[in-house]
Order: structure tokens, then sequence, then C-alpha cells
């Protein structure tokens, strides 16, 4: 493979569930030579290359985004397929926050559905420049038109046609490319040969018309192409591909492309257009932060010469030991170097490293900036970086959101709690969004996730890969608390008993955060003159998080404030570390009683598709659900109904989803924020709690 880094991408595959994402990732990497034979997600054969956990294929989902490498017209590729599905959102921050670019697949039916809104605002974070493809435009009532209209409307993407189909729904046989107006049709048994024409009639005008608005968007990045078109001049081949390239650089423009992956067509024009528009890893801009100086910024640069930095992004435990997908954003890593992890400080001798394809693998002697590999049996955990023994960064780490759902898992003999112990510590350190913790009271070993389907999976997989008979308690709705008025505090802490004695005093406010704000806990030392020396700060700081795990309501971790540290006393004896953490804590738990208090729920972003005749049964079961009805909207013959309802009503509803439609509607479920829990609810989940907790007592 080519080691011109300009023609290297690294790039992700990433949409609503049931878009077609895998059958796309599969359609690849037989064009690319990777597969000799096309297997689908769901029955028959092998089940999809890409989903190759047991439960994958079952499910016809993907779980763990899984890396391979394929060569395409001198280019290579490096591509992640992730999940489509909410709860494995963090799979999808993972790869993205590694990626240099990515394709948004849409089906064509359904356009822009809620994991698709998600999986844009990730890509937004990270500053990922995008392809989109629309797929599935065999199937009836796909319209490519109304999807476009979607990402422009719905996610505020510069997005514009690059293709018009020939034919739709059943008749889909090509795709006639707007730039070069020329008709594209596949052909072959499997669509591998490619056969070019002239427009058929009754698409004329239309290409006439996208192309105009094509060329215009983009001319909005070269002006000698804006004053060409004013004087009906086309631009060159070049000029035009190079405006595009920058446009899609930038973030500003989104070119949409067309087809259908399941009937092998318009995969290759995509991965054209990959090499063309997606970034190579040095076009776009890494940095790290120093070790222990978080406020220096280093730029990171793709040259193989430079001391190496890469980062740890996905683990996965394998019979010969972990497997670490890493991603090398400067210098070269090679087998038997030693390099450091900069989080914990440690060398560790690389042994074996591993070009990946899904679960096939080629040993290799060493990998370059911009590359993705494995390396085999370094123990770390997810997001850590490594670098080489004449440099200390650390790239910055994902964001990991916070768990809405807890299970109590429980086994009734000693050998399955080893087996279940044993597979919830390799869980944890694969997947950050998985906690696990022992409630002290109860002595319950409580797993925490994003949803019913994500523990559902890991409780599925100790049964399967490590043979534990798990009893798993009724879900848990993950509740907080927050404070709704700001509130004052001044605390002294004295204590005298033989010795030296203990001495602290604090003085500042807390008050909420703005609502929706994505941090927990903000402090602000505004301390003037010294009144507490700077070295007792930290402890401060330290002793007011300590409070942040249990409210006063219902012993919940508490959320959303904002602590200012505006004053304090210290004796030059008796003050210390302990002391200022002490009274910190006792003046953020009186602080925080005195605020108000509430609960907070969480709320779920709920799509459902009906069929037209269900819909008003799903909109009154989802009102008695306490839910909150938002947009409906048609989708060829379905209508969707999105809404807000709390988690804690949402158990069990897929039976019941199922036995109100007969079975034909289907649901999509996301986290979307806390909201107060109406007082009759929140004074029924205190007191739940309390006596919980008298009884663990």
């Amino acid at each position: 493979m080519n080691k011109d880094l300009s023609k290297t991408r690294n790039i992700g595959i990433s949409a609503h569930i049931d878009s077609g994402k895998t059958t796309l990732t599969e359609r690849i990497l037989y064009y690319t030579g990777r597969i000799h034979k096309i297997e689908d997600v769901r029955g028959g054969g092998d089940g999809a290359t890409m989903d190759h956990m047991e439960l994958e294929k079952e499910k016809g989902i993907t779980i763990t985004s899984a890396a391979t490498t394929v060569g395409w017209k001198d280019h290579k590729i490096n591509i992640i397929d992730t999940p489509g599905h909410v709860d494995f959102t963090v799979e999808v921050e993972r790869s993205l926050r590694v990626l240099d670019g990515a394709i948004l697949v849409l089906c064509g039916v359904a356009g822009v559905q809620s994991q698709s809104i998600t999986v844009d605002r990730q890509m937004k974070r990270y500053k990922v420049p995008r392809l989109a493809f629309i797929n599935k435009l065999d199937r009836t009532g796909s319209n490519p038109d109304k999807v476009v209209a979607d990402l422009c409307d719905k996610l505020g993407l510069n997005a514009v046609a690059f293709q018009v189909p020939i034919g739709l729904e059943g008749d889909l046989e090509g795709s006639i490319d707007l730039f070069t107006r020329k008709a594209i049709y596949n052909k072959g048994e499997k669509g591998e040969t490619l056969e070019e024409g002239e427009i058929p009639a009754n698409l004329v005008d239309v290409v006439e018309e996208k192309r105009l608005e094509m060329l215009e968007t983009v001319s909005m990045f070269d002006e000698a192409i804006m004053e060409g078109l004013l004087e009906d001049q086309d631009p060159t081949p070049e000029a035009f591909h190079a405006a595009v390239r920058k446009g899609v650089l930038a973030n500003e423009l989104v070119p949409v492309f067309m087809g259908s992956a399941f009937k092998n067509k318009g995969v290759q024009l995509l991965m054209d257009a990959v090499n063309r528009y997606l970034p190579a890893p040095m076009e776009v801009p890494n940095t790290a932060k120093e070790v222990g100086n978080e406020d220096v910024v280093v730029e990171l640069e793709a040259d193989d010469n430079k001391p190496l930095v890469s980062m740890a992004f996905k683990l996965t435990d394998e019979q010969f030991g972990q497997l670490t997908y890493t991603r090398i954003y400067q210098g070269t890593l090679s087998k038997g170097m030693t390099i450091v992890n900069s989080r914990t400080g440690k060398r560790v001798r690389l042994g074996r490293l591993l070009r990946m394809h899904s679960d096939d693998r080629e040993n290799i002697d060493s990998a370059g900036a911009g590359d993705i590999v494995a390396m085999v049996g370094i123990d770390c955990a997810s997001g850590d970086t490594f670098c080489d023994e004449n440099i200390s960064v650390t790239c910055e780490s994902m964001f990991v959101p916070e768990p809405v759902i807890s299970f109590s898992v429980t086994c009734d003999e000693s050998k399955d709690y080893e087996k279940m112990s044993k597979a919830l510590q390799r869980f944890m350190k694969e997947d950050p969004t998985f906690r696990v913790h022992t409630d002290e009271e109860s002595g319950e070993t409580i797993i925490s996730g994003m949803g019913e389907l994500h523990l559902e999976i890991y409780i599925e997989r100790i049964k399967r890969e490590y043979g534990a008979v798990v009893n798993v308690g009724p879900p848990q709705v993950n509740y907080r608390e927050a404070v709704t008025n700001p509130t004052d505090f001044s605390y002294t802490h004295k204590k005298q008993s033989g010795g030296s004695g203990q001495f602290a005093v604090v003085q500042g406010k807390i008050e909420p955060m703005e609502a929706n704000s994505e941090d927990v806990y903000e402090f602000v030392d505004q301390i003037k003159g010294g009144n507490i020396p700077s070295e007792y700060i930290p402890a401060v700081d330290k002793g007011f998080r300590d409070v942040m795990d249990e409210g006063p309501l219902g012993a919940f971790p508490v959320v959303g404030i904002k602590v200012f540290l505006t004053d304090g006393k210290y004796h030059e004896v008796d003050s210390s570390d302990m002391a200022f953490r002490i009274a910190a804590r006792n003046a953020m738990r009186t602080a925080i009683r005195q605020a108000n208090p509430q609960i907070l729920e969480p709320l779920m972003k709920v799509e459902v598709e009906t069929p037209e005749e269900y819909q008003g049964s799903v909109i009154g079961d989802l009102s008695s659900r306490r839910g909150i009805i938002g947009t409906m909207e048609a989708r060829g013959d379905t209508n969707v109904v999105n809404s807000l309802v709390p988690l804690a009503e949402m158990f069990g509803y897929s039976t019941a989803l199922r036995s109100l439609t007969a079975g034909k509607a289907t649901y999509s479920m996301e986290f979307e924020r806390y909201d107060p829990a109406p007082r009759n609810i929140a004074e029924d989940v205190i007191a739940k709690r309390q006596s919980k907790l008298k009884e663990d007592d």
C-alpha cells in the first residue's frame, strides 16, 4: 500500500440504525477486493463481515465498531464501521474522535431520523468533514429530494446533490453525475462493472436544473468559478474538485451521493468521492496538551520522523491478550519499541502490531503518522495517549455521557460470581459508558448504562461468553438532584483536642447552572489577598466534590452546581488540607439543603414509526406515559411520531408497542436531558428511596 500520506483516508461510516451502514461497508470491502463474496446483514451465509459478534449477526445490528483497511484507486482507506444504535453512542464518539472524515448514511425513505441528528451533533463536536450517501433508493416511497432538504433544514448543513438517480424504487438503474452530465449504470452480477451512457431524455431538464444548483453552491468556494458561471462558462474538473474539497474540509459543504448498497448501486462513485473530497491526515489540525500543564497546547504534525503521539480509542479482549486500536497522530509506532502511557507514566514494550480487517489481522513491523492499527497485549484504558520517551503530551479525552439506567445483577453460585466479575471488568475497560459499582448498604452489584438494550446486550454476553448464570433485578432509573436557588454559605471548622488542632473557614455561594449544561460541577476560585493560601484551594475543591455523590433528598448524585469560593480564614499552625476539605464538605451540604433542591428525571427522545391506522393508539399510549408529543410527519406509508417521555415510564415499551400495532411499528429511543420530576412523582421516588435505604441499614 502507498505510504504517500496525501493518499491515506481515515473515515467512519455512521447513521441512524437500519439505514444500511453495514451493508454499505460490506459492498466497499467487496469492490476493493477485501472480500470475495458478499454476505448480507440478516439471514443466510455467515452474516456481514464487519458484524463479527454472534449477537450482532442475530440482531442484525452493529454493536462494536470494527476497523478495516482497504485500497481504492491507489489510496489507502482505513474504515471504521460504527454502531447506529444510540445505546452504543460511545462507540461512535470514540470513532469520530480519531477519524479525519465521515460518510453520513441516510435511508432514502426515512431521511433524517433521530439518531442521524445525534451522529451529526457528534460530528460537529469533533469538526469532522463529511459526505452524505442516500441509501435504499430501491425502497418503495424513497424520495432523495426530501432527504437533501432534510439535511439542510433539520441538520443545518449546506447539503447539495451531486447526482440524480436514474429511476427510483424497483426501477433504480444507476445515477447521473451532475458535473460530467454522464449517466452511470452498474452492470454485472454484483454491480462491479460501470457503464457510461447518455442522460435519459426524461431527466435532461431535471439534470440541468440540479446541476446549476450544485455549481452555484460550489462557486461560493471559488471566485473564478463564480465569475465563470455569470458568463455561462463551465469550470474545469480540477477547479471544480478543488473548490468542493475546500468547502468540505472547512465543514461548510456536504456533497450528497445516491444509490442502494443492497442493490449494488452507487458505491464505487461514493468511494471516488472519498478519495477526492475527504481530508488526508495532514490536512486535519490535531492538537494535544502537555502532561501536567493543560494550558500548553501542542500542535501535532502527521510526520513519521517527529516524536510518537498516538491514542488508544478502542479496546477489545481476545484470547491472546488485549487488542488496542490506536490512531497514530505523529511519529512512527514500531514493533519492539518502548512507549509511554502519558496518563499513568508507565513504560511498556510493544511486542506485536497488527493491521486489522474486521476480526482478521495481519502482522506488521511498523506504522506511521495518520495510520490506524492495533497493538497486542498492551494494558491501558480507552482514551489513553501513548508517546515515545522524548515527548509527554495527552490527546484530549472524549465526551462520555453519564449512564441513565441501572440493573442489579446477582449470581447464586460463587463460581458464577467470579466469571461475572471478570466479564464486568472487561466491559468497563472497553466501554466508558458502562459502569459497575457495589451498593455498600445492600452489597448488590449494580451495572449502569445508556439504555435497556445496552445493558441487556452485556448481560447476554456475560451468559454466552463467560458461561455465568446471572439474575437480573428490575431496572432502576438514575435520578439526579439539583439546586434551584442561589445560596450563600459560610462554615467554620474548628477542632482542638490535644496535639495540633484543625482550623478552616470557607465562605462563598452556590448557584444552579444553565439548564441543559453538559457540565455537572464548576468551581470558581475568587479568593483575593491570600485569605486562604493557594495550596489549600485544591482541598476545598475536593471537599465540595465529595458532597456531589449524594444529595439530601434521596441520596442521588447532585448535578448542575456552580460553586464560588469568595473568602475564608486559616491558621498558621492548625490549618491543613484535611481541615479545609472537611469545612468545604459541611458548607456544601448545608448550602444544598437550603437551595431548595429538586429531583430530576431522565427524559428520553422517542421516535415511533407506525402505520397510519395505529397512530392514534401510539399517541394515546405515549401520552399516558407522561409523554410530551412533538412533531408528526408522514414517511412513505408510515407515520413518524416524535415525543419526549420520562425513562421511568418506558420500561417494557417494546412489548406494549408490538401488541398495540400488531408488531408493525418500530421505535428508537435516546437520552435527551434531565428535567425536574413533577412533585407527586418526586415524592414517590424519595419515599421509595428512603425505605430502600432503611431496609439496607
